[in-house]
């Protein structure tokens, strides 16, 4: 998992096993990461949508911005204003196509 900045910096990356969630990946990528700012918002995809990493996210002052899974039963948590910033996952997406051209960091 890599977390990137809203210019498509990476910032801390970890390597982990395939077969564990993402959900289950994130807690332990923000114990890890040290950066000088704090981090306000985290934009995720649809993998991410959960009401009990979206309290625990908020217990730390970040505010989780995912689209809502279809099959959702509870009511919404949050409006589609802030749905905005996910409409930009291209920066994330080219940070990948730049690892991946260093073809030694990724066939190791």
């Amino acid at each position: 998992m890599v977390v990137v900045d809203g210019k498509g910096i990476p910032q801390v990356g970890t390597i982990t096993s395939a077969s564990p969630a993402e959900v289950k990946l994130l807690h332990p990528l923000f114990d890890v990461m040290y950066t000088n700012t704090k981090i306000h918002r985290l934009v995720y995809d649809k993998a991410a949508e959960s009401d009990p990493l979206r309290d625990s996210l908020l217990s730390r002052g970040i505010d989780l911005i995912c689209p809502h899974r279809r099959n959702r039963k509870k009511a919404s948590r949050q409006d589609g204003r802030k749905l905005r910033r996910y409409t930009r996952p291209w920066k994330v997406e080219r940070t990948f196509v730049w690892l991946g051209n260093y073809r030694r960091l990724v066939v190791r």
